[in-house]
């Protein structure tokens, strides 16, 4: 017997949702930082910084 059949749609999301997201993010942190006024910059750390955290992380968790 096999397992739960899970939609090619399901199964899409899991690969490529999060560089998406993270994607996403980055490219608004970006345009906050040369749009937007002080909380843009806050914003624009979050977003500029998350790649860079995610990236971090990746490389030091256990294998």
């Amino acid at each position: 017997m096999s397992g739960p059949v899970s939609s090619p749609r399901s199964q899409w999301l899991k690969v490529f949702g999060a560089p998406i997201v993270i994607g996403a993010l980055s490219l608004a942190g970006l345009l906050s930082a040369l749009l937007a006024g002080d909380l843009g910059r806050y914003f624009s750390w979050f977003g500029v910084g998350l790649p860079i955290a995610v990236a971090a992380w990746a490389c030091w968790r256990k294998p």
